[in-house]
């Protein structure tokens, strides 16, 4: 009886139905690639996290057959999760030069050790069963690759991040001959991203952005500081060239920026004139007129240098009337209540702020409809994953994709952990595995998980009361107490009543297991915990935390 051929898996571990924590699995016999290794910014309700990355217990199960992590660019999103990956996963990590970049400083920063193999867009490579081929693509940081995977079973295309950037910053167009021919052979398979699956036309081009800058540094008399994300590098060289041309010095601001500027410069991918780059710390040996500053806090993070400047808190640039802020992002999803914060306490200083999208001082990063549309026709694959999006995005991808003519049954809207096999026929999800959120808090990775996410919404909502009492073990009786110790529940000075009488009910609980002969500690703190709150809650409609200690002699 002949063996059965191994079917081609491929497995989202992050990215689907959320935007953020990109990695993707794919898996034929013994040899597996991950596409990506991304983190995400915790929502509202995650109190106290940090960062948030992908569960990778399937890799972990699976670690011998893991050949390589394949990155498609520089962004947090896709990179994020690598000094905590790679602290687990001892594989080659295989990126653009810049994309590789920015991550060796984030592994430095970690004390991580990785290898870190270099390729070029038009390259292609061998691990395992795969040969893989970088395929250059616009998007809003340089050095993008989109990905075709030739497998045993067919080839997958994996199209990163993208825009069709007809007039790129850095004159490199999208490799659309690439696309077609691979098209024209045939493809198995698409993952594409989805981003802007719901905005109609076409995204803009970045060279827009450069329009934008050059009016406000025309018009502006003072002080020029503006704000992007730092790995938006065709932005940041488009601002030093506007800098350069009204005869203005720039300075950089914030750590992320500062280190990834640098590291683009070291690589070539920013270019200014000897002398236009100054130190934060000279800005004042120049008038106002001849200063440009950019900077971080496009998002509003109260730790950036621009909220801290907001606030009148940064230690070297203060907000002087007459300042012109732009504010060169559109909030992420979640963020703005934080960036129409900044703005109000800039406007209050009398600094002018530019932050409004329709100013055409932001453009996207990511195809709309009518490019999502070309790619489809470029490639026309057979089956269809849509990618890196929320799941409103996915679905109208999906929709998008049939409107075009394919097949129903050949789109696949699936969730992280879903597995996918496909042979050149069919495709079909086939299992789940683990995938989910490790939250990330401080040096801890993993280690709060969601009792203690829920013990700290409820200490947020309500706080917490402690109940101390003394108890002697062999008789069963309160040598000392109950002593009531309340935080973040009422202000015990204008509530004494309230504690005495919550003294009482504890008191009445205790003697009632004193009678009763109980004597669990267990037992006995349930039965406090549950008495006072049952009392709190008819005397204040709050749930404190109630913490009982019983402490014995």
């Amino acid at each position: 009886m002949t063996k059965p051929s191994p079917k081609l898996q491929i497995i989202p571990l992050g990215g689907m139905g959320e935007i953020g924590k990109n990695m993707t699995v794919v898996r034929y016999g013994d040899d597996i690639i991950v596409i990506d290794s991304g983190l995400m910014f915790p929502q509202d309700d995650m109190l106290g996290i940090d960062l948030v990355i992908p569960d990778i217990a399937y890799l972990l199960e699976n670690r011998d057959l893991v050949r390589a992590i394949i990155l498609t660019h520089g962004h947090e999103d896709h990179i994020g999760a690598l000094p905590y990956v790679l602290k687990q996963l001892d594989v080659p990590v295989y990126g653009t030069r810049l994309t590789l970049g920015i991550l060796e400083g984030r592994l430095k920063e970690n004390n991580v050790a990785a290898t870190l193999n270099p390729v070029n867009p038009g390259n292609q490579i061998q691990i395992g069963v795969f040969k893989i081929g970088f395929i250059r693509v616009s998007h809003s940081i340089a050095d993008a690759v989109a990905l075709s995977i030739k497998t045993p079973v067919g080839t997958i295309v994996h199209t990163g991040d993208f825009k069709l950037d007809q007039t790129p910053v850095d004159g490199k167009v999208t490799d659309f001959h690439r696309f077609a021919e691979l098209g024209d052979r045939g493809v198995l398979v698409m993952l594409a991203d989805s981003t802007n699956a719901e905005r109609p036309g076409f995204t803009p081009s970045e060279k827009v952005v450069g329009a934008t800058f050059d009016e406000t540094f025309r018009n502006a008399r003072e002080r020029i500081i503006i704000a992007t994300f730092s790995s938006n590098i065709h932005r940041i060289q488009q601002a030093i060239d506007t800098a350069c041309k009204y005869r203005r010095k720039v300075a950089v601001l914030g750590r992320s920026m500062v280190n990834v500027v640098n590291i683009a410069m070291e690589l070539g991918y920013i270019t200014m004139p000897e002398g236009v780059m100054i130190e934060v710390d000279e800005i004042n040996n120049y008038p106002a007129s001849g200063i440009a500053i950019i900077t971080t806090g496009s998002q509003g993070e109260p730790m950036a240098a621009l909220s801290r400047m907001a606030m009148s808190d940064h230690k070297k640039v203060e907000i002087v009337p007459g300042d012109t802020i732009v504010i060169s992002a559109t909030p992420i999803p979640g963020n703005e209540k934080m960036v129409s914060r900044t703005i109000d306490f800039l406007l209050r200083q009398g600094a002018e702020v530019v932050y409004e999208a329709a100013a055409g001082i932001h453009v996207s990063g990511h195809a709309s409809q009518e490019e999502l549309k070309f790619m489809h026709n470029l490639i026309r694959p057979k089956f269809f994953i849509p990618a890196h999006g929320e799941y409103r995005h996915l679905v109208k991808h999906a929709k998008l994709a049939q409107d075009m003519g394919m097949p129903k049954e050949n789109v696949f809207v699936v969730e992280n952990g879903t597995v996918l096999e496909f042979t050149p026929e069919k495709g079909v999800i086939a299992a789940k595995v683990t995938a989910g959120n490790v939250l990330v808090d401080g040096l801890g990775v993993g280690d709060v998980g969601n009792i203690v996410l829920r013990d700290r919404r409820q200490l947020s909502q309500d706080g917490i009361l402690i109940v101390v009492v003394t108890m002697d073990k062999q008789r069963g009786c309160v040598v000392a107490g109950p002593d009531i110790v309340s935080r973040g529940f009422v202000y015990v000075r204008e509530s004494e009543q309230l504690m005495e009488e919550a003294k009482d009910r504890v008191k009445d609980a205790l003697e009632k297991c004193e009678a009763g002969r109980v004597t669990e500690w267990a037992t006995i703190k349930s039965n406090v915990r549950d008495t006072l709150g049952k009392f709190l809650y008819e005397r204040t409609r709050r749930r404190p935390m109630i913490l009982p200690i019983i402490m014995e002699v």
